[in-house]
């Protein structure tokens, strides 16, 4: 028990976890006597089901409450996270953090998702750190590698010189913790690294996952994102029990292993719940027959600034961070046409995570799949947005929800029809634009090229609704024409040349209202 009080310590102030210079050979999380809320483990646990079974009783009978969230904010839970992820929940202490980027350095090796220059994956990882409040970068490099799997992560040569690095760094006192930019790290490597440099190692996914604990403001965020742990906790221990890192000591006992079981019902239980929620809100949508066009991209491509542009929204404030959207929001905007259309702004894509992080947000992500028409927002000022466009189209491909909105098969997620802009091409040179792609190349902060993106955007609508533009002949101030302006898009009405008591109205409608029109007034 000292022994994993020495290495492991969940502090409160927000510290990342120390490890010092001698790691024992084996050691157990065990839970500690007289954590808050824990007292007999049999009561414990049987109100945790009976909570449990309230939620699933019925999941659509009230939004989530802040009673409902409480069970997020377990110590126990915190110190077997902490463990896992080598990291504590508050983000508030500084840190110095030394990030290494390792990269296959044979071209011949590397797979389709590796042809990204490894200067642009160090500055991703480099923003992903300053995208931490009081986080600051002491120094980066890249490190090139046989292979990113064996356990050692590095040669025994490159070992030595990143020892000698550490060794200086840390007696100018300007390091906390190393993170290497690769989407999961084993057990293995992360014991084996820790043993080497006696400081915590952190992997992305353990950083996106504290970018997302700091953005995470709304009740469904922070469900999600709650779930999200889980995977990776799971998958460490998995890792580590392995008999040949057994002896390397991260295993958890019983009573962990019921308290991550448990969380993880509940969480699945409020998920199910906005789920239902969110259905029940397509549903009226659908009753109310207002399109919806979704917006993806990959993170801090734009998409919340093109929402603004596009609806000219005050109370959007667009955020210059990586993850600053984590909730579908919906926002009405109007076509050429004067139709109302529905844009849904979505959480965004990063490259080398797990699929199974993003799989966490399909109470949400599924507005995006479920929607008419989608919008693909691309940074095209970004040397890597060919890259960053083929992992958003190749990650939703290969996303499949459970569909069950109308006559939908629920193992096939079909993607509605996709529309292309290039973002931001005020940052390029007008020489560098090639205009010859089929994408709309638009500035959604100087708000040019949205002309023809809302154009496109209304033909694709109308197509896949199957509405259309037809003029119609009514009384000048007659039902009919109140009727038309309360169920269709009026898009133009002028007074009748051969009959002055007559009004010619342009209209977009859909068969089934027109069908209704013809019942209530032929």
């Amino acid at each position: 028990m000292a022994c994993l009080r020495a290495l492991f310590r969940v502090r409160r102030s927000g510290q990342i976890l120390p490890v010092h210079n001698k790691v024992p050979v084996c050691f157990k999380y065990t839970q500690h006597q007289g954590v808050k809320g824990i007292r007999n483990r049999k009561s414990y646990y049987e109100s945790l089901m009976q909570a449990n079974q309230q939620i699933t009783q019925d999941p659509t009978s009230a939004p989530i409450s802040p009673s409902d969230m409480r069970f997020l904010d377990d110590r126990a839970y915190d110190e077997v996270a902490g463990g896992a992820m080598r990291i504590s929940r508050d983000v508030a202490t500084a840190q110095h953090v030394l990030i290494l980027q390792p990269y296959i350095k044979w071209t011949a090796k590397r797979s389709t998702t590796d042809n990204v220059r490894p200067e642009d994956q160090l500055a991703e990882a480099t923003a992903l750190i300053n995208s931490l409040p009081n986080w600051q970068v002491t120094s980066a490099l890249k490190v090139p590698l046989e292979n990113l799997e064996r356990k050692t992560l590095f040669g025994s040569g490159k070992l030595l010189e990143l020892k000698e690095l550490i060794a200086n760094l840390q007696r100018q006192g300007q390091l906390t913790c190393l993170f290497v930019s690769k989407g999961t790290l084993s057990f293995a490597q992360k014991h084996f690294l820790e043993s080497e440099f006696h400081l915590p190692i952190l992997d992305r996914y353990s950083v996106v996952i504290q970018i997302l604990r700091l953005h995470a403001t709304s009740a469904e965020a922070k469900l999600q994102v709650a779930m999200a742990e889980l995977p990776y906790i799971w998958a460490q221990a998995k890792d580590a029990g392995v008999s040949q890192t057994r002896r390397q000591g991260y295993t958890l006992t019983d009573l962990q292993k019921e308290i991550l079981r448990t969380r993880e019902r509940k969480l699945r239980a409020e998920l199910e719940r906005v789920r239902c929620q969110r259905q029940l809100l397509r549903q009226k949508r659908k009753l109310q027959n207002y399109p919806i066009a979704a917006v993806v991209g990959y993170t801090n491509a734009g998409k919340t600034s093109l929402i603004k542009a596009l609806t000219v929204e005050d109370s959007l404030q667009p955020r210059n961070q990586l993850f600053a959207t984590l909730d579908v929001t919906a926002h009405a905007g109007h076509l050429p046409c004067n139709l109302q259309l529905i844009y849904m702004d979505t959480v965004g894509f990063m490259s080398d995570l797990p699929t199974g992080l993003f799989e966490c947000f399909v109470a949400t992500m599924e507005d995006a799949m479920l929607a008419d028409v989608i919008i693909h927002v691309q940074d095209l000022s970004h040397p890597c947005h060919a890259a960053q466009r083929t992992h958003v189209e190749s990650t939703l491909r290969s996303m499949s929800f459970n569909l069950t909105d109308g006559d939908a098969d629920a193992n096939v997620c079909q993607l509605p029809p996709i529309i292309n802009v290039f973002n931001k091409c005020d940052l390029l040179p007008k020489h560098l634009l090639n205009k010859n792609i089929c994408a709309h190349h638009i500035s959604a902060r100087a708000h040019t090229g949205l002309e023809p993106l809302l154009k496109d955007i209304e033909r694709q609508i109308l197509t896949v609704t199957g509405r259309r533009k037809i003029q119609m002949r009514v009384p000048n101030g007659g039902s009919e024409m109140a009727w038309l302006y309360k169920n269709a898009a009026v898009v133009d009405t002028i007074a009748d040349a051969a009959n002055p008591e007559r009004l010619l109205m342009q209209v977009v409608i859909s068969q089934r209202v027109l069908e209704q029109f013809k019942r209530e007034f032929c």
